[in-house]
């Protein structure tokens, strides 16, 4: 199962490539390296890109790349996953259940109807996103034309967390449009969130209404418990919420003592919706409002974001990271730790030890991964040598890395500088991370049978 994923998704970025560097899709300045990185990102909806969309892609090719991001964000993994129920069709009842629950346990009701109500939310609620775009946001568009593709285009590659942008500057001409950022911001935050999260708070809609009644006067902490919800859904929202006012927090007191910093001459509502929507974009989204490079933020702000894409969005999401379930986990077994519990404790509810040594795995195997794209990355001289630039900051390469493992696409401008070395390092960066890095590590070493083997217990210091 894990080979067949990883040789679907190389065959989808292989046509990909050959269509996109196609005459039809692009002009002559895109060839097949270009095609090839651009495609690559898309797929794993990153958002990086050494090329402009606006001036190097025909319209064909533009649809194309919004055809490829909705592959890759609404589920390459559920994809695979749903072609190969039709290769192995003697599959049996328990192994097709089983195949439902193997990438990003989207659901044991069978990958079909699944699958159809993941493409049918998500068409739904980026098709309300492109009439509120069209209707009052991107109204200094006059051609409807033009304004309707715009609308579509940037709701896609918010939903599906991609962060492409039709214009250079991505979407730093409407920093202070409230309607552009409102309706990007909350499709990164529903597609991030997943679909499983959606159907349970659609599912529970009415005990909802039931129990609060939307009564103002009995509005209390209490009623934010979400008791109907699952305790995913519960984690999922909380920690989403939790990390999104940090992080907006954190980069409003970084940047307001930055000397020169983006936010310095603006107002303090400007401030708010600037760092509300990093704060959120950050989270494997790519999205900027305001010039992103190592000279308008703080060292401090940067390290906040990067800490933000490490997490990033959850599980059965369009984004990547190591998910908010697993930072919530480390902090439960971290909370555990400290009160002296031999279990794992979260609202009331034991968390399996398979499940905290999974988080616990996938932390430190996505840590260390990161650690080795910088160190490749940081192997001779990686910039192209055509621009003014000829090296990097440790800070500027750890950035980019941390942005294409947790397919971000946050850009400091270090990518289209990056020579082919350093841009083949990305894209193998941003294929591991949308598959999981215990995807690619169950697909070298292949499934092993549990060992019968019992050893005796020693107590080790820590």
């Amino acid at each position: 199962m894990p080979q067949f994923t990883l040789v679907t998704g190389a065959l989808v970025i292989a046509v990909g490539t050959l269509v996109l560097a196609s005459p039809l899709c692009s002009s002559d300045e895109v060839g097949l390296w270009e095609a090839l990185f651009t495609v690559t990102s898309a797929i794993t909806v990153t958002g990086l890109s050494i090329i402009d969309i606006s001036r190097d892609l025909t319209a064909f090719g533009q649809v194309t790349l919004a055809g490829l991001i909705i592959t890759g964000g609404l589920g390459l993994m559920a994809i695979t996953t749903f072609l190969q129920g039709f290769v192995q069709g003697r599959s049996g009842l328990r192994h097709r259940l089983d195949k439902g629950r193997a990438l990003d346990d989207f659901g044991v009701g069978g990958i079909g109807p699944t699958f159809n109500s993941i493409l049918i939310t998500g068409f739904c609620v980026m098709g309300l996103g492109t009439l509120v775009l069209y209707g009052f946001g991107f109204t200094d568009i006059a051609n409807p034309l033009e304004r309707f593709w715009a609308s579509l285009f940037h709701c896609i590659s918010a939903y599906n967390n991609a962060g492409f942008g039709l214009w250079g500057d991505n979407l730093v001409r409407y920093r202070d449009n409230p309607v552009v950022n409102g309706v990007i911001a909350t499709m990164i935050v529903v597609g991030g969130i997943g679909w499983r999260v959606i159907n349970d708070i659609w599912s529970n809609r009415a005990s909802f209404q039931q129990r609060r009644g939307f009564n103002r006067r009995r509005f209390s902490l209490n009623s934010l418990k979400l008791r109907g919800l699952s305790l995913h859904s519960r984690l999922v929202l909380r920690s989403t919420l939790l990390l999104v006012g940090i992080g907006a927090l954190g980069l409003l007191f970084t940047e307001q003592f930055a000397s020169g910093g983006v936010i310095e001459d603006l107002q303090w509502w400007q401030r708010l919706q600037v760092t509300l929507f990093q704060s959120i974009s950050a989270r494997t989204a790519g999205f900027n409002t305001v010039p992103l490079s190592i000279q308008t933020f703080s060292d401090a702000g940067l390290l906040l974001l990067i800490v933000l894409m490490f997490i990033g969005a959850s599980p059965g999401g369009t984004g990547g990271g190591i998910k908010t379930t697993t930072f919530a986990v480390l902090m439960g077994a971290t909370r555990s730790t400290l009160e002296g519990r031999d279990e794992v404790i979260i609202q009331r509810r034991q968390i399996p030890d398979t499940i905290v040594l999974r988080a616990v795995g996938v932390t430190l195997a996505s840590a260390l991964f990161v650690i080795l794209m910088t160190l490749l990355l940081g192997l001779g001289p990686t910039a192209s040598g055509e621009p003014t630039r000829t090296s990097f900051s440790f800070l500027e390469k750890l950035f980019t890395c941390m942005s294409a493992f947790g397919t971000v696409g946050l850009d400091l401008g270090v990518t289209a500088q990056l020579n082919r070395w350093g841009q083949l390092v990305l894209m193998v960066g941003m294929f591991v991370g949308r598959l999981g890095i215990l995807l690619l590590l169950s697909a070298i070493y292949g499934s092993r049978p549990p060992s019968r083997v019992g050893y005796p217990r020693e107590e080790l210091f820590i």
